[in-house]
């Protein structure tokens, strides 16, 4: 049985995130004391009391249809009203009753879900009087807690799961085989388009304007029998471009969801080529010993012929010699060309991260390509290498026994990448060799 989503619903800067962090005990949604920092929906399961559920926070409501990223915040927080079985309506003591507090009690007094009414930043009991004004919402009892401090959150909870469907599930679901993907690019090269484009429907809001998304947000997905996680990053900038606190935490958001996945789709535009920062971004998925696919987006938008993807992939390759083992893509999130087949091919790179050879066919291979192209002499040492075992999946790493495994150069190292991707494939998935002595 699917678990009951709950959505926290309310103005800007009331303590939705703060709250929505306490909830699933991880710092998950950025916090800052600039109103809007939330934009997109936030999902995370959380669980009170053995029972678990999906926790959506949402940007704050702003009724303002001259301003296009308040509109796109609007309707995030319309579809988190669709999609949840209780809603959790927080207002704030402190700042007390406003005109969107009685507008947003408005739309919800039309739904026909739970609300719990829940007046957060009563960090004492001298605030507690000021809870009662809330009453003139029209939606019940308000509920008293300090998302910041912890007070009262055990007994809000418990007002939670007692809202549940009996749908419900009292156990956690099995778990099954999910394979993260990390959307990420520098801002504005299309990720959530890709996301969009992707799950049929706006999940993330996309404008012209780059850096909308803030967060890093998750996107589960289901294609031909496969579990996904798509977690769309905020763009990664330059630590020289990062100008305040909230892009600050936006950029570890994303190089932790980069640590966190097992195949970054890096996007690039296909109008810029690759730059400067789309060379940091793959360079970070390599250090990280990510599986890559790399995505050329925006192909609708450039003139071509028959030549024009080869040439740009070979272009690419020039830069960037390393990647000569990458797939790439050209694709339009606009049109969804391709979208699907970067999946597909994330697919396949992922088993081969995780694609385990056996230790019996590559001694096979090793003595094989060790005879027709031994390791050079230096100072007339001759280097004999022993044994070959790879020692780990996910990332894939495989050891080499030597007699003098110091003396190995870089080159004949390069040499045995190359012959390992040749016989066994490894395709889009970097490779670690150690060199060790027998």
């Amino acid at each position: 049985m699917s678990h009951p989503t709950v959505a926290i619903i309310g103005r800007p800067n009331v303590g939705k995130s703060t709250l929505f962090n306490r909830i699933v005990r991880r710092r998950e949604a950025i916090v800052d004391d600039q109103p809007g920092v939330t934009r997109d929906r936030l999902y995370h399961e959380a669980e009170w009391a053995g029972r678990y559920f999906n926790l959506i926070d949402t940007g704050g409501y702003l009724p303002d249809k001259e301003n296009m990223i308040h509109m796109a915040v609007l309707n995030q927080v319309m579809e988190a009203i669709s999609e949840a079985d209780v809603i959790i309506f927080l207002v704030d003591a402190r700042a007390g009753l406003t005109s969107i507090d009685e507008e947003i009690a408005r739309i919800l007094q039309k739904t026909e879900k739970p609300i719990l009414l829940v007046v957060n930043k009563v960090d004492d009991t001298v605030y507690e009087l000021d809870v009662h004004e809330f009453y003139a919402l029209g939606l019940g009892d308000p509920i008293a807690i300090s998302a910041s401090g912890g007070r009262n959150i055990g007994d809000f909870l418990d007002e939670v799961i007692a809202l549940f469907p009996e749908s419900g599930s009292m156990e956690d679901e099995p778990e099954e085989s999910i394979i993260r993907l990390a959307i990420v690019g520098k801002p504005n090269v299309g990720k959530s388009s890709f996301v969009n484009a992707i799950i049929g429907k706006e999940k993330m809001i996309v404008t012209e304007i780059p850096g909308t998304t803030r967060d890093s947000i998750d996107t589960p997905l289901k294609r031909e029998g496969q579990q996904y996680l798509l977690v769309d990053t905020a763009g990664l900038r330059k630590k020289s471009k990062v100008k305040d606190e909230v892009e600050y935490y936006s950029n570890v958001r994303s190089i932790k969801s980069l640590r966190n996945c097992d195949v970054a789709i890096i996007l690039i535009d296909a109008r810029d080529g690759i730059q400067d920062q789309d060379k940091s971004i793959i360079e970070h998925a390599l250090k990280s010993r990510k599986g890559i696919v790399l995505g050329v987006n925006k192909w609708d938008l450039v003139e071509k012929d028959t030549r024009t993807a080869a040439e740009m992939e070979q272009e690419i390759k020039d830069k960037m010699p390393y990647l000569q083992h990458i797939p790439v893509v050209f694709l339009s999130a606009l049109t969804k060309q391709r979208v699907y087949k970067v999946i597909d091919i994330a697919n396949s790179v992922y088993h081969e991260r995780v694609k385990r050879v056996s230790t019996s066919v590559l001694n096979d291979f090793l003595e094989h390509v060790t005879v027709i192209n031994p390791p050079p002499a230096p100072g007339g040492k001759h280097i004999k290498i022993k044994f070959c075992s790879q020692v780990k999946v996910g990332p894939p790493v495989f050891a080499f026994f030597a007699n003098y495994p110091q003396l190995i150069k870089q080159n004949y190292r390069q040499f045995l990448e190359n012959k390992l991707r040749e016989h066994f494939g490894f395709f889009g998935v970097p490779l670690t060799l150690t060199f060790r002595r027998k």
